[in-house]
This record gives C-alpha cells, sequence and structure tokens, in this order.
C-alpha cells in the first residue's frame, strides 16, 4: 500500500480527508484516526484499504506539520471545565482551557485561541485565550468571525499607515509630467448606489477617418483606471500589505480594502470635479464591435460625474425624462456609450460567449446589523454597457502584453474537464434536447444550448449544470485564454484599486511604454505556499521559483487562493446573516423553487426571501426515493413521484443551525398534491391499497395508532371481533399492525383473470 502527504480537510460529521500534494485522490480517514489530528495539518497517511466504489482509505503513520494559526470558537463552562468550541466545525474536538488562561473572557463569549498542546489519541487539544472578541449577539461579530476564520488580513501595518498618512491630499505639479490632460474630456464614472471608490470612468464619441477602402467609421471609446501603480511602488510597506490582501474582501456594510482609505477613497478613487491620474485604454471600435485599434498612456483626467446604473438606465430609457433633464449635458455622451455598447454586444454573440441570466441578491441590513430585506440585484442596460466597455479594455490590454511576449498575469477560464464534459452530455441526452455537445465543445455550443432552453420550465437546472461543468477561472502566467467569454487571452486591467493582479498588470503595461521590463521583487515570493485543491497539480514552493516564469505563476497562486478565500469568508457571513434572519420565521410557510437536487435531500431557494435550504430526503414522504446522477432528479420507487431541479414546492421552516449555517424546511403538501400521490398509489397497487396506504411515514403510524386505539375501545365496550379471518364466535380480535401487513401483501398478489365465454 503506498504512502502519501498531504494536508488534511477535516469534516463537521468526525472524519476527514487527505487532500495529497500530488495530484491524487482524496484520501478518507475514518473518526478514529482523526483523534490525534486536526484539521490543516500537514500528514503522511498509508492506504490501507478501498471501498466498494475503489475510493481509498488511510491511516495516519506521520503528522509533518501543525496548524499554527489562531482558533476561533465559543467560550464553554461545563461541569468547571472550561472549552472553546471552534467556530469551524471541520477542526472536530473542543478545546480545554485552563482555568488562568481564559484572558478574563466570560463564558459564551466568542474567543481567539492558541494552541499549547496538540490533541493525542488519548486526549483532547489544550490551548490558551489570545484574544476576546465580544458577545455573540454584538453588531457585526458575525464579519469578526469570519476574517479570523478564514485568516483574512484585516488590520495594515503600520509602516503601511505611516506611509499612506505622508502622501498629498491633492495633485502636484511633478505627477502631471509625461502625461496626457484629459480634463477637459466628457469622461463619467457609472457604479451602484453604495459603492464608494471609484476606479473607472468611460467616454464615447464617434469617429471617422480615411477614405475609400481604408476608411474607418466607428467610435472612440476611453477607458480611464486610477493609476494605483503610482503611488504603490514595488517592495513598499503599501505594497507588501497590498499582495498579502491580494483582495478587497466586500461583506455587508463593510469593506476590508486592499489599500488604505486614503487611497481607496482618495487618491486612487476617480470622484467628481477633482483631478486624478489614470491609465487610459483608448479604442476605436468599428460598426460591428470589433477593436480596429487601441493604445494605452498614463493621463490626468477630471470625472465630470459621479452617475448610478439606476440613474443612467432612466436616460437610456427616456432621454425626455426628469433624470435626463438633470443631466442634460451628458445625455449625448450617454447615447454614445449605448451606441457602442450595443456593437460590443453584437460582436459578443458572434463570439459566441456564454451569457446566462442569473439572480444576484443584495442583503439590506439595519444599523444592528441584522437583515432587514433581502432583494434581488437587476442588471440593467447600464450595467451590461459598463461590462462590456470593461472587458474591451481588458482584451486590449491581454493583447497588448501577448504581442510583446511579457510575462503577467492571466485571467485564464478553461472549458470543461473531459469528466465533466461526459456527465453533461449524459445530462443531455437524457432529457431528450434536440442539442448536444461535441468532444471538443466551444463557447458556442454552450450558449446555443442556453438560448435554445431558456424559456423551459426546466431552464434553471439545465443552465445550472451548464455552468457546474465549466472549471473555476484562476489567474496564471501561461495564458490558455478564457472559455466563457469566447476570448483568445484575457487579463485584469480595470480594478486596481481592489485587486493585485490588476495593479501587476499595470506595472507591466508601464514599463512596456518606457521600452523595459517589469520583472517581480523578491519580496513576492516570502508568503505561505496556497493549500492544494483537490483535483489540481500541487501549487509551486515560493521558496523553489527560480526562474522569473516560475515568479509569476507563484504570484498567480497566491492571488486566486486570495480570491477564493475573500469569496469564502463572503459566503460565511451571508450565510450566518441568513440563519439568523430565519429564526424569525420558524414554523412559516413560503413557496420555493428546487435549486439543486442530491442523493440525500432537495435544495429549496424561497421565491420571497431569496434564502436557500434543505429539505431532507426522510422529509419527502414514507417511501424510498432513488437519486438520479444523470437526470438530477430524486424519483419516488411506491409512487413514481420525481423532484428535479426548477420544481416548485411548499415549504416549511422547520430549523435553523446558526452554528451549522444551515437552514432546514419540511415539505408542505396541499390537497391537489395529495391527491396526485393518492392518483400514482392508486395506478400502482389498485384503488384499495391506494384509499388505505398513507402519504408519509408519519401518517402510517398515525394510522396504526388509531387502528389500536379503535380495537382497545371495542374490547372496553365487550363486543368481540372475528378471529383473524376465520369468522369464530368469541374469537381473539386480529393484531393492528398484522392485519394491515396481511391487508398489503393481498393488494400486491394479482388478481387471476376470469375466462371469457
Amino acid at each position: 500500500m503506498s504512502e502519501v502527504e498531504g494536508t488534511l480537510q477535516g469534516h463537521r460529521d468526525g472524519h476527514g480527508f487527505l487532500i495529497p500534494d500530488e495530484g491524487q485522490t482524496d484520501i478518507y480517514l475514518s473518526q478514529q484516526e482523526m483523534h490525534a489530528v486536526m484539521h490543516g495539518d500537514r500528514l503522511r497517511v498509508r492506504v490501507v484499504r478501498f471501498d466498494k466504489r475503489g475510493r481509498p482509505e488511510g491511516r495516519v503513520l506521520e503528522i509533518l506539520e501543525r496548524k499554527k494559526k489562531p482558533i476561533i470558537g465559543r467560550l464553554l463552562l461545563e461541569s468547571g471545565i472550561w472549552l472553546v468550541a471552534p467556530e469551524d466545525k471541520r477542526f472536530g474536538q473542543d478545546i480545554l482551557i485552563p482555568k488562568n488562561a481564559i484572558a478574563n473572557a466570560a463564558a459564551g463569549q466568542i474567543v481567539s485561541v492558541e494552541l499549547t498542546e496538540p490533541p493525542s489519541l488519548y486526549s483532547q487539544p489544550v490551548g490558551r485565550v489570545v484574544e476576546v472578541l465580544g458577545e455573540i449577539d454584538d453588531p457585526g461579530m458575525e464579519i469578526e468571525i469570519a476574517v479570523r476564520k478564514y485568516e483574512v488580513p484585516h488590520a495594515f501595518s503600520a509602516e503601511t499607515l505611516t506611509q499612506a498618512g505622508k502622501l498629498p491630499d491633492r495633485l502636484r505639479a511633478a505627477d502631471l509630467k509625461q502625461r496626457i490632460d484629459l480634463r477637459d474630456v466628457a469622461l463619467v464614472t457609472i457604479d451602484g448606489e453604495d459603492a464608494r471608490d471609484f476606479d473607472d470612468a468611460v467616454y464615447c464619441e464617434p469617429h471617422k477617418q480615411g477614405r475609400g477602402k481604408s476608411a474607418f467609421k466607428g467610435w472612440r471609446l476611453l477607458v480611464a483606471i486610477a493609476d494605483v501603480s503610482h503611488y504603490v511602488k514595488p517592495g513598499e510597506p503599501l505594497d507588501l500589505d497590498a499582495y498579502e490582501r491580494a483582495t478587497s474582501v466586500y461583506f455587508p456594510r463593510r469593506v476590508i480594502p486592499m489599500l488604505p482609505e486614503k487611497l481607496s477613497n482618495g487618491l486612487c478613487s476617480l470622484n467628481p470635479q477633482q483631478d486624478r491620474l489614470a491609465m487610459v485604454c483608448d479604442m476605436l471600435i468599428t460598426e460591428e464591435g470589433a477593436t480596429h485599434a487601441y493604445q494605452f498612456y498614463p493621463a490626468v483626467i477630471c470625472s465630470q460625474a459621479r452617475l448610478t446604473y439606476t440613474e443612467v438606465a432612466a436616460v437610456l430609457g427616456n432621454t425626455h425624462g426628469p433624470e435626463a433633464a438633470k443631466r442634460s449635458e451628458l445625455v449625448p455622451h450617454l447615447l454614445h456609450l449605448h451606441e457602442v455598447y450595443r456593437a460590443l454586444l453584437s460582436d459578443r454573440q458572434k463570439r459566441g460567449a456564454v451569457d446566462f441570466d442569473t439572480v444576484e441578491t443584495q442583503i439590506v441590513c439595519d444599523d444592528n446589523g441584522r437583515i432587514e430585506k433581502i432583494m434581488p440585484r437587476v442588471r440593467n442596460e447600464a450595467h451590461r454597457l459598463i461590462e462590456e466597455a470593461m472587458l474591451a479594455a481588458n482584451v486590449c490590454a491581454a493583447d497588448f502584453i501577448t504581442d510583446a511576449k511579457h510575462h503577467a498575469l492571466f485571467r485564464v477560464h478553461e472549458g470543461p474537464t473531459p469528466e465533466k464534459r461526459m456527465a453533461l452530455q449524459a445530462y443531455l441526452r437524457a432529457l431528450g434536447l434536440g442539442l448536444g455537445l461535441s468532444d471538443d465543445p466551444t463557447p458556442g455550443e454552450y450558449q446555443a444550448i442556453a438560448q435554445a432552453t431558456k424559456d423551459r420550465p426546466d431552464s434553471t437546472q439545465i443552465h445550472s449544470m451548464l455552468l457546474r461543468s465549466m472549471q473555476q477561472a484562476n489567474y496564471t502566467s501561461a495564458n490558455a485564454g478564457h472559455f466563457g467569454l469566447a476570448y483568445a487571452a484575457y487579463t485584469h486591467f480595470t480594478s486596481p484599486i481592489r485587486r493585485y493582479p490588476d495593479l501587476l498588470v499595470h506595472r507591466v503595461i508601464k514599463a512596456m511604454l518606457m521600452g523595459k521590463r517589469y520583472l517581480l521583487d523578491a519580496s513576492k515570493m516570502k508568503v505561505p505556499m496556497p493549500p492544494k485543491r483537490p483535483g489540481r497539480a500541487k501549487p509551486l514552493d515560493p521558496a523553489l521559483a527560480s526562474t522569473e516564469l516560475e515568479r509569476w505563476e507563484v504570484a498567480g497562486a497566491h492571488c486566486s487562493a486570495n480570491e477564493r478565500r475573500a469569496d469564502e469568508a463572503s459566503r460565511d457571513v451571508e450565510a450566518w446573516l441568513k440563519c439568523r434572519y430565519m429564526r424569525e420565521h420558524l414554523g412559516e410557510e413560503f413557496a420555493g423553487t428546487v435549486s439543486a437536487v442530491t442523493s440525500f435531500g432537495l435544495f429549496v431557494q424561497l421565491e420571497a426571501l431569496y434564502v436557500e435550504g434543505l429539505i431532507h430526503i426522510t422529509e419527502l414522504g414514507g417511501e424510498y426515493f432513488r437519486f438520479d446522477e444523470v437526470r438530477q432528479e430524486l424519483r419516488g420507487e411506491r409512487t413514481g413521484i420525481r423532484y428535479a431541479t426548477g420544481a416548485r414546492v411548499q415549504v416549511q421552516v422547520s430549523r435553523v443551525d446558526l452554528d451549522g449555517r444551515k437552514i432546514d424546511f419540511r415539505l408542505v403538501r396541499d390537497s391537489e398534491e395529495a391527491r396526485i400521490v393518492a392518483r400514482a398509489q392508486r395506478d400502482k397497487h389498485g384503488h384499495a391499497a391506494a384509499v388505505a396506504a398513507p402519504v408519509t411515514a408519519v401518517e402510517a403510524l398515525e394510522q396504526v395508532k388509531r387502528s389500536d386505539r379503535e380495537l382497545k375501545a371495542e374490547r372496553k365496550g365487550g363486543k368481540p371481533a372475528a378471529r383473524g379471518g376465520a369468522g369464530g364466535k368469541g374469537a381473539a380480535p386480529a393484531h393492528p399492525i398484522k392485519a394491515a401487513r396481511k391487508t398489503a401483501r393481498g393488494a400486491a398478489e394479482p388478481r387471476p383473470r376470469s375466462k371469457r365465454r
């Protein structure tokens, strides 16, 4: 049996999985093997057996490295013993705290714990409290927990704050040297109502040049992006902190920025009527939506207005309305932007880029940080306008870097793996769709399926399967194109305030404009090794990165890992808020739609609240349900009833687990649905069985209890019952369960056919 090294990933049920360093299958570790180890430890494991499906199971041979980060949890006092229950249930064990190591914390408070003794086969881990966060009900506590649980850097170093404090409050004459002056151009920012940092401004005008066959007719589109690289220099404290974070993290009512506020909301934010430094992508777009030419250059701009998506959509919808009247001087420019957007959109459709209509939600909180309501975030023409303009600038940046054969970070989105492609092909065949996937699918094939099925009742299920078949986008130095957007080369250039890869791309472009090459400094390698992802190759160890290409690969892996970490932290906070919100709705009934089907139940999204929960398979009725992996549905063997993604159901909120971030629903059957189930039973077992058969296991138990009560009442009344079909006088009554079994057996036997005369 082989020996494998890797990182342990615990499970809330007590077992765990070793994620091998090399691209191998995850190895299962039983609860017994988990006694002496904890989530995040590095282990050497021996594979000792394989289950019936060929999955390996291991035994721990050696603990190579213990996870040293503090653990967040709730301090409890049980029978005079202090202990901490970890907030992350993957740790699996409570941590004992000596009485003199609780740091004046009170029972029930959230604390950060540092391990002093690791667990062993016969003892629990021991630790000491290093930070008291506060009460679980304190406003914003869920965010404080998440940033520590996912190890998100949330405090800038003293050196960074000192450097930021020394930056000027406004532009100086020296800052304007060797820059194009665009302060007279009507650039505007278009963002959401709650946006605080504005890193992009846009402008468009019709453009004609040349004559004859070489004549150009189309638009000149300017995308101006905040020039963060002018202030954040390689190797300085500001740069070190920004690289460590790699991205801003967005929570409801709070943002943990990549850069200090003086930069993110001040010097680098393209605030209206203020001079700001920018990197500009100046493009010529043809009437067909193709990029005819482009150039990059540093500039100084002055945003003419701070516009919102809602405001711009209203102007485009009615150029004579009140919103247009307020911005009358900008209406012509907005119309030109809309024209170039329509051209870019037509080019997108020609490329066959994948475009799913998904519903995004926005959480509105009250002053205490609790959910007040959850609203759908509607994408209008203004959203799509800015999106297409940013995509065009990003593609130009990737093309500029690729032509120069310079190292940089590309945003790569690969097509489906062979396994996912085959699963999707089987699913589409099972649905009987005329459209299918080739062995080497293109984005156009995906988009064709999405368009052909958008009006079907099961469109949500089909689009969900299409999305799940594609791989996750990431940052890498090796350009492999962007499958979803159907681009041969794509990078991120438009958000350097909140994404570090964009800042690196700005530095590369600036160096190229000056005829130089940008080299990553050694400080970029002083980062921990990114975690190994299941099914992916082991990341490159930063300490071993010797070539320039390897250094860029390390930077890409670091930024990708921190992007996923930010997403996980945001989802964790939103899940906690939704669970807290749903505790106020326990017992209430809502209409919902099945969003996913698994072997253990149905995930349902409530239509009114946009909250997702689980109907466990035991709540679906008193029969055996079989999971059809190809069709992605549960089917009842007795009634034949099916549950698939997109099905509408009525549910009751039955349980909320705040610690586990889980919401449980109970299926509520209306009279019409009950009749359908009864009809299915009648068709399958005959009329008598359908009348007598209960719908659920609970009803079956109630039926037996009711029969038992009737029998006892007859005995008390002195009325003898016939003996189990013998018909003898004074015979003992039949047992209700035995009688029910006998009736069921009789109903299941086929009746003899009568002879025809």
